[in-house]
């Protein structure tokens, strides 16, 4: 802050509004440097706004402790909505991927239930042994020697 504005406040308690005009956009500056918008940024500041005059006889009066205080809570609730960003970000690609690979896995089954299906009507045809041969090949997998013996 310069030496004029804080001559121009020479210890008159600033009104919301005169806060609001000398620091918004600036704020809002700042803020859209973190989460990388405007619009989540100009919520981040009115909030800060708001929360600033509902403590505002928790902080002190001198103009650089407002701004201070406005610039800590604007930093803070930035991270906040980016670190926010970041888990949302995270969490929509691995719902997408977890939809993928469902996706894929539904579709290989039910493949794979007509193969079987097709598989079970082709051996029912066949006479008795060799239904019981092709079943130990096929389904459970039994080696040559295996189903010899």
């Amino acid at each position: 802050m310069s030496e004029n504005e804080a001559s121009a406040i020479s210890g008159d308690e600033l009104t919301l509004k005169e806060l609001f005009d000398r620091y918004y956009s600036r704020l809002v500056y700042f803020s859209a440097q973190v989460v990388g918008c405007k619009e989540t940024a100009e919520d981040v500041v009115q909030e800060a706004f708001i929360k600033y005059w509902n403590q505002r006889t928790s902080v002190a009066a001198h103009p650089l402790a407002i701004k201070s205080y406005l610039y800590s809570t604007v930093k803070h609730a930035s991270l906040n909505v980016a670190r926010h960003q970041k888990v949302k970000a995270t969490y929509a690609e691995g719902v997408a991927n977890m939809a993928v690979v469902e996706e894929d896995g539904l579709d290989n089954a039910i493949v794979y239930a007509e193969v079987l299906a097709q598989l079970h009507s082709a051996l029912s045809t066949l006479p008795a042994n060799c239904q019981r041969i092709s079943r130990m090949c096929y389904l459970e997998g039994m080696k040559n020697q295996e189903v010899a013996n």
